[in-house]
């Protein structure tokens, strides 16, 4: 794997080697109707440890966005969360694997991401199938944090930011391709718009000037994790 990031040009700097540890992955699994599923063996993610992210506070500034997913453990995700916090950047929190966060890592989130089956694992809600679940999820898990998005797959993408400003927009149907990786790239994607824009704090998503189409083509390469995004 070091050897991949080298030849590809990928700084490792603070990638560090566990002798004897092997690393994690995750194994796509496909039901009939193309709906995708996720066999995780988490390896040396577990790992991960307050002292790895002490190693890099030193190149976390004012502006930037840190994205935080599940597959780690709480406290490592806590400490990064905060010194990116002390340093006035922004916290987005992917709640992959759909695991409720501890009290303290959901104190100091600023925009939550999650799918269909994630919206209803943590926001309680018998199921997100269209655009109107997904905005009453969002208006549920937003009484815990400062902004939601919910995305649905085919359906599209809700958002509901505290203070009262929510929306729902229609994702753009194109041919399906593989939903291997669907939300990672819609995570990408949000980050690198949100790094644009995040001095404008909230209501977030209408002072962005993003424009529908743009966030249309987000939830069409997420969700339920479906992807619809013709390449």
């Amino acid at each position: 794997m070091a050897k991949k990031f080298d030849n590809d040009k990928v700084g490792r700097r603070f990638v560090r080697t566990i002798a004897g540890a092997a690393s994690g992955m995750s194994v796509a699994t496909f039901d009939s109707e193309d709906d995708r599923g996720a066999m995780f063996v988490s390896g040396t993610n577990l790992r991960l440890g307050v002292e790895d992210v002490e190693a890099v506070s030193e190149i976390v500034k004012a502006g930037a966005v840190l994205v935080l997913q599940k597959e780690v453990p709480d406290e490592a995700n806590v400490a990064a969360a905060a010194v990116m916090k002390r340093a006035g950047g922004m916290v987005v929190l992917n709640a992959a694997p759909a695991r409720a966060p501890s009290d303290g890592l959901a104190a100091l989130v600023d925009v939550v991401v999650v799918n269909a089956v994630e919206a209803e694992a943590l926001a309680a809600v018998a199921s997100v199938e269209s655009l109107e679940t997904a905005l009453a999820a969002a208006q549920t898990l937003s009484k815990q944090y400062p902004v939601v998005v919910v995305t649905a797959g085919g359906e599209g993408v809700a958002f509901v930011a505290r203070g009262g400003d929510e929306g729902a927009t229609p994702a753009i149907k194109v041919n399906v391709g593989s939903t291997h990786g669907a939300g990672d790239e819609f995570i990408a994607y949000l980050r690198h718009k949100l790094r644009q824009v995040q001095r404008c704090r909230l209501p977030w998503l209408r002072r962005t000037n993003l424009p529908q189409f743009a966030l249309a083509s987000l939830s069409s390469i997420d969700g339920r994790d479906t992807v619809r995004l013709a390449w």
